[in-house]
Formats: structure tokens, C-alpha cells, sequence
């Protein structure tokens, strides 16, 4: 290890331990350059490494704090419910409904499903774009329809290869967003009256695909650290042979899980063994908070069941809706289904992509979002632990941009979410993530927008609220 790294590890290794515990004022630069026989920026590092992981806090003008970790009893226990029964759906009218009343962008913006615009580089991605335009030669315009722009299929293969799994650019479809990826995948795989697995707690656009497809969902416990329990989804393979399988691999929308390598690769060795199609929703894999970007399930798939879908909305390009599904066996299905829906994503917007991660601003942008990310899912613990309820439990992922909480059983967060609604406060109450709404109190915050003194009196209001309504 480099010097700051073996700093970094000695303090990060005292604050597990309790020697150091929240609130204690570190060391400052110049003690530790004394005791440690280094420079400056060496310690700079090491404290940049730790602020980045989320275990220390800088203030202005008096030094660096310790920030956690969180207290145990806060995280949230193993929760999800193995129904055992295929389920049709009937989610979409509360999903719409709920989600039209968080639109508006005068509200607190806990209930939304995107991060704050301001994170990304729009103004340079529009430079990308308007010099993308004007040396679009006339045969681009047609040449890619289908797969894609064989120049961004280059670079996102290129970032498969930096994982290690290396990827055919043929075996790449470009869609509209990771929905579109998700969706021709689930169709691709499946017919009506068919059975899907998915995550409970699950994304409530799965719930919403597999409603509109006439499909039935099975509904496979989660845990809100470690991820889909693979002994359930055995079982459920089992007795109900389904047609598909739907997870979110890495920070998963709403609890933040993040499956363990080995995880991941016994799950691709489970579904291999069944010949059951694995689709990955795998959106949020680049906003990880540790020193190594998580690998996707799709690394340890030897015999294309996997289809591993992700995009650039949440991560560099929201509104330009471009995503891809690595699609293995599946891909020339997947490209007719494109071709015969929606026939190509925007030439434009994939030329802009496709320049902007050649000249290399990607992963500089990707390290300046996780440490923004990072300090403000810290300074939102922080403040659920001053103002909600000490019998509120919440999860603490290790990347994305999602807090999952737990409210007291007496509490269901309808009523809640009707309530802030009215006061401009937006939430994404636990209905939304069960096709049998098994998650009633519940609720999704999103701390992808930067706290300020508004975010703060939201969250204490909720706290409030809470109080009363136990009372």
C-alpha cells in the first residue's frame, strides 16, 4: 500500500475499533506529518480517502471530525417476505398516481427517483453534442440503426474490459434508458400468464413491466445489505419455473444492498444451472462509495444468460435517455424487438457519449459525483438521527444515492407521504416496492441533492410528524 493508504487504514481501523469515536477532532495535517515522517499532501490523501468512505468530515476553519461509522442499532434488519405464489399485478394506477404528486419541482425532492441536474456536466456535454452534430456525416444518421452507434458500443465494451470480462461490441444493443434495455429483455424472454422472479423489496418499474406484459411476479426475499437470498430464489426456481429473473446486483433501488463477488458468481452458477435468463438492472454501479467499483453479476457469465442492462441517466447524462443491455445469447432477439419498437436511440446523443468518455472526463467526473454522493448520504444520517424518531432503523449502502427507512410498525407511510405532500415535501412511501405491498412502513429518501437548511426542517418535520402520529 501507498503511504496516505497505510495512514488512511490506521485511522479508519481505530474508528471501527471505538478508539476514535463521532465527534472527535482528528490529528491536524501538521501532527501527523511529525509523527508519520511524511508531507503534506500525503496526509491530504489519506484524509480525502477517509472522507470519500464516509468515516470523517472536514469543518471550515477547524480541522477534520470523525463521522462514523453509524451506530448498529440503527441499520436495518433483515426484512422481505417469501410469498411462494406467482402474483398479477395491479401496481401501476398507485405507482402514477404517487408519482405525479412528487413531480413538481418546487417540493423537497426526498421522493425523487433521479440525483440533482447540478451534479452532472451539462454544459460540457453540450459542447460534445453540438460538435457531434456538426461532423455527423448523412450515412450516421442510418448506418446504426438497431444496435447502436458502434463508436459508444466501443467504449462501453471498453469499460467491461476494464472489470475484466471482455465483451463483443456486437453482443451491445444501445436503448433509450435502462428501461428500454429492461423492458426488450423481459419480452424477450417471456410471454403472457408467464412467472418473473423478482427482489422484495423490488424497483417499482419491474412491477410496472411485469403488470403491462400480463406476467406474473414472484416475489423473492432481499436482504437490505448483502441482497437477494439465493436459498429463496432456489426454492422459488423450484417449485415455479419461471421464465425470468430480475435483480439489481449493485446498490439496489430502493434498500442500496450491494451483493458480494461470491454472491454474485453463485447466483450466475444458480441460474446457468436452471437455463434461467438473468436480467441485471445494474444502473448504479459506478456510484460506489469504496476504493474499487463493484463487479456486475455479468462477470462470471460463461454462457450468455445474463442480459446486463445499465445507462448513463444517473451517472452523466440525465435527459439524454441512453442506455445498453449486454445482452449474451439474447442479443439478435433483443435487436429485432428494438427494431421493431422503437428502431434507434437518439444518433446525436450517442455520438455526444460516445466522444465525451474518448477524451477521458468520465471517470474524473464519476470521483467528484461519489464524493459529492457520499457526503450527502452523511449529512443526511446525520440528520435522521437528530430529528426521526429513535425507533426508526435505516440502511447505510455503501454507493447510490438512497436511504431505505424502517418506521415504527404502528406507522404506515401513506398517511405520512399524503401529509408532506401537502407540505411540499416529497417521500416514496413503501407501497410503491411490493407487488403485494407488503412494505406499508416504509419509506425511500433521496439524498442525491445537496442538504441545505430547507432539507434539514423537511427532515425534522417528518420527525415530528412521526412523534405525533405514535402518540
Amino acid at each position: 500500500m501507498k503511504k496516505y493508504e497505510i495512514i488512511a487504514e490506521d485511522i479508519a481501523s481505530a474508528i471501527q475499533q471505538g478508539l476514535l469515536k463521532r465527534g472527535d477532532k482528528l490529528p491536524s495535517i501538521r501532527e501527523i506529518q511529525r509523527s508519520k515522517l511524511v508531507n503534506a499532501s500525503t496526509v491530504f490523501q489519506a484524509y480525502y480517502l477517509l472522507e470519500a468512505r464516509g468515516l470523517i468530515v472536514a469543518r471550515p476553519r477547524s480541522g477534520y471530525y470523525v463521522a462514523g461509522p453509524l451506530h448498529h442499532e440503527r441499520l436495518l434488519p433483515h426484512s422481505g417476505i417469501d410469498s411462494g405464489t406467482p402474483t398479477t399485478l395491479q401496481v401501476s394506477d398507485l405507482v402514477f398516481n404517487l408519482l405525479e404528486r412528487i413531480k413538481d419541482p418546487q417540493h423537497i425532492p426526498f421522493g425523487s427517483a433521479f440525483p440533482s441536474p447540478l451534479l452532472f456536466p451539462l454544459k460540457k456535454l453540450a459542447d460534445h453534442m453540438a460538435s457531434a452534430v456538426r461532423r455527423m456525416q448523412p450515412h450516421e444518421t442510418v448506418q446504426d440503426i438497431g444496435q447502436g452507434d458502434i463508436g459508444l458500443r466501443r467504449q462501453i465494451a471498453l469499460r467491461y474490459q476494464l472489470d475484466g470480462k471482455a465483451t463483443d461490441i456486437n453482443d451491445i444493443v444501445v436503448t433509450n434508458g435502462a428501461l428500454e434495455a429492461l423492458n426488450l429483455s423481459l419480452a424477450a424472454v417471456t410471454q403472457p400468464g408467464d412467472s418473473v422472479i423478482i427482489e422484495s423489496p423490488s424497483f417499482y418499474a419491474a412491477l410496472q413491466a411485469i403488470e403491462r406484459m400480463g406476467l406474473r411476479a414472484i416475489e423473492v426475499p432481499s436482504h437490505p445489505a448483502q441482497g437477494i437470498d439465493l436459498v429463496a430464489l432456489e426454492r422459488a426456481i423450484q417449485q415455479h419455473q419461471p421464465k425470468a429473473c430480475w435483480v439489481m446486483t449493485n446498490f439496489q433501488n430502493p434498500t442500496g444492498s450491494l451483493m458480494s463477488s461470491a454472491q454474485k458468481q453463485a447466483l450466475v452458477a444458480l441460474i446457468t444451472r436452471y437455463q434461467l435468463p438473468l436480467i441485471e438492472d445494474d444502473v448504479y454501479r459506478e456510484l460506489y462509495f469504496g476504493q474499487q467499483r463493484p463487479l456486475p453479476a455479468k462477470t462470471w457469465d460463461q454462457e450468455g444468460w445474463v442480459m446486463h442492462c445499465s445507462s448513463f441517466s444517473k451517472t452523466l447524462a440525465p435527459g439524454y435517455r441512453v442506455g445498453w443491455v449486454s445482452a449474451g445469447r439474447f442479443t439478435e432477439k433483443i435487436t429485432r424487438l428494438k427494431i421493431s419498437t422503437t428502431l434507434a436511440t437518439s444518433i446525436p446523443a450517442q455520438l455526444a457519449l460516445a466522444n465525451y468518455l474518448a477524451k477521458g472526463a468520465y471517470d474524473k467526473h464519476l470521483r467528484q459525483l461519489r464524493h459529492q454522493l457520499m457526503l450527502q448520504q452523511l449529512q443526511f444520517s446525520q440528520a435522521i438521527h437528530q430529528y426521526l424518531p429513535a425507533a426508526v432503523r435505516f440502511t447505510l449502502p455503501q454507493g447510490g444515492y438512497f436511504l431505505w427507512l424502517q418506521l415504527p410498525e404502528a406507522l404506515d407511510s401513506l398517511p405520512l407521504f399524503q401529509q408532506a405532500i401537502a407540505q411540499r415535501i416529497s417521500l416514496a412511501p413503501g407501497h410503491l416496492f411490493s407487488s403485494q405491498q407488503q412494505y406499508a412502513s416504509y419509506i425511500r429518501l433521496n439524498y442525491g441533492h445537496a442538504m441545505n437548511e430547507a432539507h434539514v426542517r423537511a427532515i425534522e418535520q417528518l420527525g415530528q410528524w412521526m412523534q405525533v402520529s405514535r402518540i
